[in-house]
């Protein structure tokens, strides 16, 4: 298939049309102008431009959209759409840019209208906070401020958690608890207490407590209202990134019951030293093949191959600045060996099973990029992988993302500056920190790029803000002084197509969605501006006025 499919007129038959969309400008992948889109139940049979209008049934139903420009139904490549609607329905958001102070003010209030002894649950802390938050007596501050409950605040990378002494103790952590593999308990001063930050695999006996313990929160319904919010920014179709069993059975439920108004793909944690879930790896696959759907794809693993920067984890080809905890030459490990990653992609590459792989560091990047020539040296040449937010990426290995058709799935808060950016300015010497997602260079030798929000890792999954960071690197809400090597800054038209046809290819739903073209579905987003061309500035504003899934209005913005 050619990167942008034609729109030249078709011939069609006009007794099927049932709905005709009239805009200012219909948004088509090869350019060619439009005003007039014609659907037949779910799927779109013609674009073109007023003459269209006479080539339909009078009784079809038209829909005036007036100065509004159509385009694709946005796919956003990687979000976590259980966690978000849990988040959404039933847990704290934090500030980003709260201290100390503000954090427990935040947790208190939060607190005094919980049942006793129920979990507070929430997230959205600076990553950067990780010591201010280890610090003698914050602990018992917590406690206090949350009346002495469980607690579980997840960091803005959901890598780190800060949670109180009574989960803790239902977790099972003590001073004589050890730090685990892939995972750091902090110390209090006595350098034995745990100090209620966990950082990375520490944290996953309290995830597993938390979710044993339950919200109340049915999946099915989280997982509607937040496909819900999706649909507010123009998003018809997106992969979850780490794809928990109840997240598979909640999707299978609802595309049985024809209630799943999104394209969803789905991907299985090899490991999961984030979220704890159980089970992963082949005993989950095995579970999530059968639920597949007309909507829904299980093809894909996610695999963590390292952490972050702010927490060390992230595995680089060059020290970190030193520290006490790890000397002046840690540079971090991958969760894998090249050949215990290549041995797990072979296999699911053999079961036609893609891979989105987490890399932060530029020598994880090196070690996915080797597994997956090896697995292209096997034979396996349509495999999909993903390199998962790639924020770093040597020089030597751009070209080698092209050359193996790997996917560079980018991450919207590290496109300009940032406080995520400042931590990792914090650990990493800054010349290197700020070379970051390099993605003019990618696109430049043939990479895919696709977009993703990374929700709720994120706080909303509004693409229209880092869209216009990917084309201006400066902070869209203009909170964060400068540009972020502005000469990785993409066209308007780019990252509209990252967020569009190239995530959908990127995802494998390509051949249903992504353009505005005959024979796909009649997804799409109803724009109060065209986002080609307002001012750069001005992308981040734009608002979606509706948005269509499957030949279907799924979302109408309220006025007033």
């Amino acid at each position: 298939m050619t990167d942008t499919p034609r729109t030249a007129p078709a011939p069609i038959d006009a007794a099927r049309v049932d709905t005709v969309h009239r805009a200012a400008r219909v948004h088509t992948p090869d350019g060619a102008p439009a005003t007039v889109l014609a659907t037949a139940g779910e799927m779109i049979v013609a674009v073109g431009g007023e003459e269209l209008l006479d080539a339909v049934p009078a009784g079809a139903h038209r829909v005036e959209h007036g100065d509004a420009t159509l385009v694709p139904g946005l796919v956003d490549v990687h979000n976590h759409v259980l966690v978000a609607g849990r988040a959404e329905l039933a847990e704290l958001r934090l500030p980003g840019d709260a201290g100390v102070d503000a954090l427990l003010d935040a947790v208190a209030r939060r607190a005094a209208g919980l049942p006793e002894g129920a979990w507070l649950v929430g997230g959205g802390w600076d990553c950067g906070l990780l010591d201010a938050l280890a610090a003698p007596g914050v602990l018992a501050r917590l406690d206090t401020a949350a009346g002495h409950r469980p607690v579980l605040l997840r960091d803005d990378s959901c890598h780190n958690r800060w949670v109180s002494s009574a989960a803790l103790d239902r977790a099972g952590i003590s001073a004589d608890t050890p730090d685990p593999a892939g995972g750091r308990i902090l110390r209090d001063a006595d350098g034995r207490s745990p100090a209620g930050v966990l950082v990375e695999a520490a944290a996953v006996a309290v995830e597993r407590v938390c979710a044993a313990d339950g919200d109340g929160v049915d999946d099915a319904e989280a997982v509607r209202h937040a496909v819900g919010i999706l649909h507010s920014h123009g998003v018809t179709g997106f992969q979850d990134a780490a794809s928990s069993l109840p997240l598979l059975q909640a999707l299978h439920r609802l595309d049985a019951e024809d209630r799943l108004d999104a394209w969803a793909v789905t991907s299985m944690p090899v490991l999961d030293p984030v979220f704890g879930s159980a089970p992963v790896g082949a005993e989950l696959v095995e579970r999530a093949l059968p639920l597949a759907g007309r909507r829904h794809r299980p093809t894909f693993v996610k695999v963590f191959l390292d952490g972050i920067p702010p927490s060390r984890t992230a595995a680089f080809l060059d020290p970190y600045l030193p520290d006490d905890a790890h000397g002046d030459d840690w540079r971090g490990h991958t969760a894998m060996t090249t050949e215990e990653l290549t041995g797990h992609l072979l296999g699911l590459a053999a079961m036609g099973i893609g891979a989105k792989v987490h890399c932060t560091g530029d020598r994880s990047v090196r070690v996915f990029l080797d597994a997956v020539a090896a697995v292209r040296a096997a034979g396996h040449t349509g495999t999909r992988f993903h390199l998962a937010h790639g924020q770093y990426v040597a020089d030597a290995d751009l070209g080698r993302l092209a050359a193996l058709g790997v996917v560079a799935d980018l991450s919207p808060a590290l496109w300009f500056p940032s406080p995520v950016v400042d931590a990792i300015c914090a650990c990493v010497p800054r010349g290197r920190a700020q070379r970051i997602h390099p993605n003019r260079d990618l696109l430049r030798s043939g990479v895919l790029l696709a977009v993703g929000s990374d929700w709720p890792v994120v706080g909303s999954p509004d693409p229209w803000p880092g869209l216009q960071g990917l084309v201006t690197r400066a902070d869209p809400t203009g909170t964060a002084p400068g540009r972020l090597w502005p000469e990785q800054a993409l066209t308007p038209a780019e990252a509209l197509h990252a967020a569009t046809l190239g995530a959908a290819r990127a995802a494998g739903i390509d051949d249903v969605t992504g353009a505005l073209t005959p024979g796909r579905a009649a997804d799409l987003a109803v724009l109060d501006a065209d986002p080609l061309t307002v001012p750069h500035d001005e992308i981040a504003g734009t608002r979606v006025l509706a948005t269509w899934f499957a030949g279907r209005e799924v979302y109408r913005r309220e006025h007033g």
